[in-house]
């Protein structure tokens, strides 16, 4: 099944950088999307250990354990396994936390072109639409400028909220 996507327009957008990143409750909701879950637990997965070590940081300093560990003898898989209770009864509100959750999401599912001479857009791809499209509508809220979902192609693609990871940060930065 093909992905969908989300473009984004950078023009008029002014960007929140955070020098110490606060990895809140909303930002792990959005972050999730790249997850898997048991019956009481959420395990994040990424081969960048340091980008899951900033989670587990930040899940620690919301008040909760986490456990870092490394899937497979011979895999480049890092977990932050963490209890479903972090999010328990949480939602999206406020103007902050909806910056919070596509940051998360854009560290999960979201990208950047890594070819600088290529036109500089950001995206998200998900295969649920309707998941987008509640994305979509925060962005919007934020007054943010997006493209249509779709399923993109190599001919067509377009901007921002910022990034926590580690990689997707460079990438971010080096076109800002």
């Amino acid at each position: 099944m093909r992905c969908n996507t989300i473009q984004l327009k950078v023009e008029n957008l002014s960007l929140h950088h955070t020098p110490t990143p606060n990895i809140t409750r909303a930002y792990l909701l959005g972050a999730l999307h790249d997850s898997s879950e048991a019956k009481y637990t959420f395990r994040l997965c990424q081969k960048n250990l340091s980008y899951i070590e900033l989670c587990a940081q930040g899940i620690k300093n919301l008040g909760f354990k986490c456990r870092v560990y490394k899937e497979g003898k011979d895999r480049d898989l890092h977990i932050a396994e963490f209890s479903k209770r972090v999010l328990y009864n949480f939602s999206i509100n406020t103007p902050i936390e909806k910056i919070d959750y596509i940051r998360g999401y854009f560290d999960s599912e979201g990208g950047v072109p890594r070819n600088f001479s290529s036109r500089y857009y950001i995206y998200f791809a998900q295969k649920n639409k309707e998941d987008l499209l509640a994305l979509r509508s925060y962005l919007i809220d934020l007054r943010i400028s997006c493209g249509n979902i779709h399923n993109p192609s190599k001919l067509v693609d377009p901007n921002l909220i910022g990034s926590y990871h580690p990689v997707k940060l460079l990438f971010v930065r080096k076109k800002i």
